[in-house]
């Protein structure tokens, strides 16, 4: 689940309600995953009046996903 979310995150800014609907799982379990993210310097976040918003930190962190992808492709 955690790449996932890195994935979904590399594609659009998110929501954690969104991203609990695209991966079919709880909010506090996204939520959970996101803080340990944020943590990592791998995600951030804006408010948006009460919602945040997620998206990757770092074009670099795209640029891996994309290498990764690449690689599993192959």
């Amino acid at each position: 689940m955690r790449l996932r979310i890195i994935m979904a995150l590399d594609r659009e800014e998110l929501c954690v309600c969104d991203l609990a609907t695209l991966l079919g799982v709880t909010r506090p379990a996204i939520s959970h995953h996101l803080h340990i993210r944020r943590h990592l310097r791998l995600v951030r976040y804006r408010r948006d009046g009460k919602i945040a918003y997620y998206s990757l930190d770092d074009s670099h962190i795209s640029e891996l996903i994309r290498t990764v992808q690449e690689h599993l492709d192959e």
